[in-house]
């Protein structure tokens, strides 16, 4: 009930926004792995090595958005609990330190604690999106319709069900508003996991400018962009179907 399937997910603009935009990817990796007349490219860039950059980059997103999802949503649930609602305010500028300071020296410190790799990058980046998460779903718990949740309180449901079936559903679009914009945020974040042996897209700056090449650090900077476009796109066509 909370998605409304009769209709497709995407709409013809969103298609072609998705199709546009990686069309022009392919073209653009295409033409960087085939610069004309440049073998010094042709020995530090491949489809290979682009293909393999993106699958960490995807891998990256994918794993730390997951944990600030499973994190920030219920937690932000909780928080809007009578029982709990006094800390809502602390616990959310707490949260709010991870934004505040800068994504590289998030990455900084976590390479203190945890060394070099995937890991350390991923971790970061749950820390620097949960607030986006954790906020959305506090704001639309608690700026619901009263009268809704008394007329459910009047029909005699319980406060679980209450929050599963009618509270969730109808803050579901402003949640998902949320997530969209911690997915979107930490696609160009985790280019600094390439700073911390991490890979990802950010390898091709990396590697662009160890050669003084501009195309590639063009490439490694464009990638993700297009990437994120692609992802805004999904879930915006995402919110508009969980508005009830």
């Amino acid at each position: 009930m909370m998605i409304k399937m009769k209709t497709p997910l995407l709409k013809g603009k969103d298609i072609f926004i998705i199709v546009f935009i990686i069309s022009l990817a392919l073209g653009l990796s295409y033409y960087v792995v085939n610069y004309p007349q440049d073998r010094i490219v042709e020995r530090f860039i491949s489809y290979e090595r682009i293909l393999r950059a993106a699958r960490e980059h995807i891998y990256i997103v994918l794993i730390s958005s997951l944990l600030s999802i499973f994190t920030a949503v219920p937690l932000g649930l909780l928080l809007t609990r009578p029982k709990f609602k006094r800390f809502g305010d602390r616990i959310l500028g707490f949260v709010n330190i991870g934004q505040t300071i800068p994504s590289l020296a998030i990455v900084a410190l976590f390479v203190g604690l945890l060394g070099i790799g995937a890991r350390t990058a991923i971790l970061a980046l749950w820390i620097y999106s949960l607030l986006p998460i954790l906020r959305n779903t506090m704001v639309g718990i608690l700026n619901l319709d009263q009268a809704v949740l008394e007329a459910a309180k009047g029909m005699g449901m319980k406060p679980r069900r209450i929050l599963t079936k009618v509270e969730v559903p109808l803050a579901l679009p402003i949640i998902v508003a949320g997530i969209r914009t911690a997915v979107t945020i930490n696609i160009g974040t985790a280019i600094l996991a390439a700073f911390v042996g991490g890979g990802g897209l950010g390898d091709l700056i990396i590697s662009g400018n160890n050669i003084n090449r501009w195309q590639i650090r063009i490439l490694g900077a464009s990638l993700p962009a297009m990437m994120a476009i692609v992802a805004d796109t999904l879930f915006s066509a995402l919110e508009e179907k969980t508005i009830i």
